[in-house]
């Protein structure tokens, strides 16, 4: 049985619970906590050999701030939330060249060049319509504002439950203190 991963960056609790209760609204099954990820399943193999690499990189990087803005789409299918932070760019770089996935996955995946930091609020794929899509995104304005900045002091390995159908937590990697 192939184990599926990807790394994440979770926002502070309160806000987390927040927009659990929002999506629940609409899905009755959230297949992973809200996270704003930071490297995709690409390179991420079930040896988890690559754990090492992601560990190296953040014993040397700083704990950093980032935020959290207003609703966007990817095409007309998939809403989130925007995410900036300098620093994330950085990290996700780094992390992307220690593990060095093939170009077709660094492509597949929307990394490096194509790497757009954001916490999916719903998307087709998750059963929704456009028009629920619409709804979400002019109720997210009004529900999940004031969008929250925060610091990163941790970053989450996510595994693939294959019985339950949900990513779970697998380790948090703090940041270099």
């Amino acid at each position: 049985m192939n184990k599926e991963y990807f790394i994440g960056i979770v926002p502070p609790k309160e806000y987390l619970k927040r927009i659990e209760f929002f999506q629940t609204k609409w899905m009755n099954h959230l297949g992973v906590e809200p996270h704003i990820t930071l490297k995709a399943q690409g390179g991420l193999t079930p040896d988890k050999k690559w754990i090492d690499a992601v560990e190296k990189v953040c014993n040397h990087f700083k704990p950093f701030q980032m935020s959290l803005g207003k609703p966007m789409y990817f095409g007309d299918n998939i809403l989130y939330l925007s995410g900036s932070s300098s620093e994330l760019l950085q990290l996700h770089q780094k992390i992307v060249q220690e593990i060095s996935p093939t170009d077709d996955l660094i492509k597949k995946y929307f990394e490096l060049d194509d790497f757009v930091p954001h916490l999916t609020l719903g998307k087709e794929q998750y059963g929704l319509s456009k028009e629920q899509l619409k709804e979400m995104e002019e109720l997210a304005v009004k529900e999940l504002t004031p969008y929250p900045s925060f610091e990163v002091d941790f970053i989450r390995i996510y595994e693939l439950n294959i019985e339950k159908n949900r990513y779970e937590t697998y380790l948090d990697i703090f940041l270099d203190k």
